[in-house]
């Protein structure tokens, strides 16, 4: 082995280790924190904090060495590579290690770039594992309660936050141009708006960890995580048609047939996506419920993690978004293929991916304030810069209590002023709209906001998280501990008000239809079905199987998912009628929120 190769390996080994000891010391740093009931910063400000110290250590004592060997020529720098560290093809076969990137060939890479992991590997470890437990986890009843709002703000305010961010900073552009600062058509409006775009994805594991640790409203937790888990999609698919349109090349100038072109994309990802995601549930869920996995609960377990992951990997591989395919692939397996696992799986399965959120947490955020101080070619234009940090304020604004004032329209409960005082300050932004950023680097607009945006997440996680304690309080939106023990008594009154919405045709399809297909609630098949259908019905009506386990399944309802520290509380191991009645927990208004209004007035 070449003592190029051993030195390149070693730079690799190094820099992983780096990485678990600064994960080490962040869980460290946090639980002591948590021990001190210091509110102050969480798990992704302190992985980010230290991944601060992380570069500052590479910068000024690795790259001292790299410059001394630079200077004996054993490693040159290529000076075309002017974007993040991503390795497309390594040649080993000599001792020059060759890169290629986009068409360019550079002789060699200094180690520190070697020694550095590409993003891209760092996203499709960690960010599907984030994304599904945020969609797993996910308080379904409270989510279907305010469906109708969550749907709102997730879908219309991604695109109203989108269009202000964009208009707002393509107006700094110009006061640029007009001071000399910048060249004209140095940032066009398509530049902006893909700007808009990627701010406008705010960040399911930093709510989630708002959330978990702050006691908040049922309603105000579930319209919180709801919309950042659902705007992720939208800004996700947002970018990429932005993206798309930006290739064809349309310069300044609108072009028609390119914009609807676009639009065609958007709804042909999201979509193919959603479709795609929901097809990996249905292959999970015929699996444990027509073999006996539920005797092995490892296998069971290990098939669960890997089909979900491998709707991501098939949606990226299909040209579609993974991260959308993984997100409804979570929402559909909480509410189906739970049910068919056993209690041990189902706990293994929850804890599992658990694990890789706050791992993947960890790393992403330590890598955004390592590659602060390590990314050479960072571009800190003022005005940009003060037109974002101004354009996320006035975006979540002009989105929050417009779009509140319409749906209080058609609310019985509504939302209260203070509740969207907060929503607005709690739009923090994180690992999407970072993996958004990061993808393009090539031009000088693009530096720019990817220099942005780590300065942005930084901002809203650092400072917007540390104050949102104080905030509750100002706000008297906090709640005691006990508020969720009735639970089991609000579920109850929401079964009493079935009759009032078995007659969707929602229910209906998912009651007479998907859950006897895919689990083994609800009626036989061979009742809802047509008569020359039986032999199909037949095969997934299993009632002696359905005896066997269904007392097992009867032991954790699904509304176990408050959260990560509330799911004992928030069970109903004395529940009586069992997975039926898990079923009505689910069944709610698929309006405004108006189903939830009825159980508070009663």
């Amino acid at each position: 082995m070449s003592n190029t190769m051993r030195g390149r390996q070693d730079s690799a080994a190094l820099f992983v280790f780096s990485a678990v000891c600064l994960a080490l010391i962040t869980i460290l740093s946090v639980w002591k924190l948590k021990q001190l009931k210091y509110r102050l910063i969480n798990e992704a400000g302190g992985a980010m904090f230290y991944g601060v110290f992380l570069g500052l250590a590479v910068r000024y004592l690795w790259l001292d060495g790299e410059e001394h060997l630079e200077n004996t020529g054993s490693v040159c720098s290529c000076h075309g590579l002017n974007s993040t560290p991503h390795v497309i093809m390594v040649n080993t076969s000599s001792d020059r290690h060759c890169y290629r990137q986009m068409g360019q060939r550079c002789s060699q890479l200094s180690s520190l770039q070697m020694g550095m992991l590409d993003p891209q590997v760092l996203f499709d470890l960690f960010l599907p594992p984030i994304i599904f437990f945020g969609a797993y986890t996910l308080n379904q009843r409270h989510f279907i309660e305010n469906l109708g709002s969550v749907l709102t703000y997730a879908f219309l305010g991604t695109m109203i936050s989108s269009l202000c961010i964009g208009a707002c900073v393509y107006g700094f552009t110009r006061l640029m141009v007009l001071l000399r600062r910048a060249a004209d058509g140095e940032f066009s409006l398509t530049d902006c708006l893909l700007f808009g775009a990627i701010m406008s994805a705010t960040d399911p594991v930093s709510v989630l960890g708002l959330l978990s640790d702050l006691r908040v409203d049922s309603d105000l937790h579930a319209l919180l995580f709801g919309e950042s888990v659902f705007n992720d999609a939208v800004a996700i698919v947002l970018t990429h048609a932005i993206a798309s349109y930006d290739q064809m090349g349309t310069g300044n100038i609108f072009n028609t047939p390119a914009f609807f072109r676009s639009v065609f994309f958007f709804f042909g990802v999201l979509i193919g996506s959603l479709l795609l995601g929901f097809i990996f549930t249905v292959i999970t869920a015929l699996l444990t419920k027509l073999t006996r996995l539920h005797e092995n609960p490892l296998l069971e377990t290990s098939i669960f993690f890997l089909l979900s992951w491998s709707s991501f990997l098939s949606a990226e591989a299909c040209g579609l978004s993974g991260i959308v395919a993984v997100l409804f692939c979570g929402l559909s397996q909480a509410k189906y293929t739970t049910l068919n696992l056993s209690h041990e799986g189902r706990t293994r399965t929850k804890q599992l991916f658990e694990v890789l959120n706050f791992l993947g947490e960890i790393f992403i955020f330590g890598y955004m304030g390592y590659i602060w101080l390590t990314f050479r070619h960072h571009a800190f234009r003022a005005l940009f810069i003060s037109g974002a940090f101004l354009s996320i304020f006035i975006s979540r604004a002009c989105n929050i209590y417009p779009l509140s004032f319409l749906i209080n329209l058609g609310r019985t409960k509504k939302i209260s002023y203070t509740f969207q005082h907060f929503m607005v300050f709690a739009g923090l932004r994180g690992a999407v709209s970072f993996s958004l950023a990061v993808r393009d680097t090539s031009t000088e607009a693009r530096r720019t906001i990817l220099t942005t945006t780590l300065l942005l997440i930084g901002f809203t996680v650092w400072v917007l998280g540390a104050a949102a304690d104080p905030l509750l309080r100002h706000l008297d939106l906090r709640v005691e501990e006990d508020t969720d023990g009735n639970l089991q008594d609000v579920s109850s009154e929401v079964d009493t008000e079935r009759h009032n919405t078995s007659q969707s045709l929602w229910h209906r399809l998912d009651h007479q239809y998907l859950k006897p297909l895919l689990t083994h609630c609800g009626p036989p098949l061979t009742d809802s079905l047509p008569q020359w259908c039986d032999s199909f019905a037949g095969v997934f009506c299993s009632h002696q199987k359905q005896e066997d386990e269904e007392q097992p399944f009867e032991t954790e309802p699904e509304d176990s998912n408050v959260s990560l520290e509330k799911s004992e509380l928030s069970s109903t191991p004395n529940s009586d009628s069992g997975s039926e009645q898990r079923e009505d927990l689910l069944e709610g208004d698929l309006g405004l929120g108006t189903g939830a209004a009825h159980v508070i007035e009663e």
